[in-house]
């Protein structure tokens, strides 16, 4: 009899957990590769509403760490009930990583002012935004950043020099120093 409970209840679990709403399914995606100022084009993920039924605000992360598992958080995690709500969610590679051209430089500096041509991930924050707001249909041309860790990092960086839509930064445990 004990055999029985423990194994029902395991099965019963999974039956439950294969019945759960994809989340992520309500949305379109696209990949994009998105021009920066100086020519580099960085991987980017969009996640669009199926069903939007106003203008939605842009939400988005960029990571070193790759923006393909994106997807998933849309179904569990930080950003489920986010999804529930109505975002746009924007994810991207930072350069030199995964799928962005480009070279990574770890903590990369802010650029000299005086040099035209310098980029930052300031200015490459300021180009996705830019870029997103011009290419993406349905957006209300406000726009948030969050990031935890080395994301929290870039967040951070994204205020040097901010977008006029940025209207929302969301930093958490960004390190000060590697």
């Amino acid at each position: 009899m004990a055999v029985r409970t423990l194994l029902a209840v395991p099965f019963g679990c999974l039956l439950l957990a294969a019945q759960t709403p994809d989340a992520a399914s309500s949305f379109d995606h696209t990949d994009v590769m998105i021009p920066m100022r100086d020519g580099v084009r960085l991987h980017t993920e969009i996640y669009v509403p199926k069903n939007a039924r106003e203008p939605l605000p842009i939400l988005m992360t960029r990571t070193p760490y790759s923006s393909r598992g994106f997807r998933d958080s849309l179904n569990r995690g930080s950003y489920q009930e986010l999804a529930e709500d109505g975002y746009i969610f924007v994810a991207q590679d930072i350069r030199g990583r995964y799928e962005s051209e480009g070279q990574f430089v770890m903590l990369r500096p802010p650029r000299d002012k005086r040099d035209p041509k310098a980029v930052d991930e300031s200015t490459d924050t300021y180009d996705t935004i830019e870029w997103l707001l011009k290419n993406v249909p349905g957006n209300n041309r406000c726009v948030g950043i969050t990031g935890v860790s080395y994301p929290g990092w870039l967040t951070v960086m994204a205020m040097i020099d901010p977008h006029p839509a940025l209207k929302a930064v969301s930093e958490q445990a960004s390190p000060a120093d590697m």
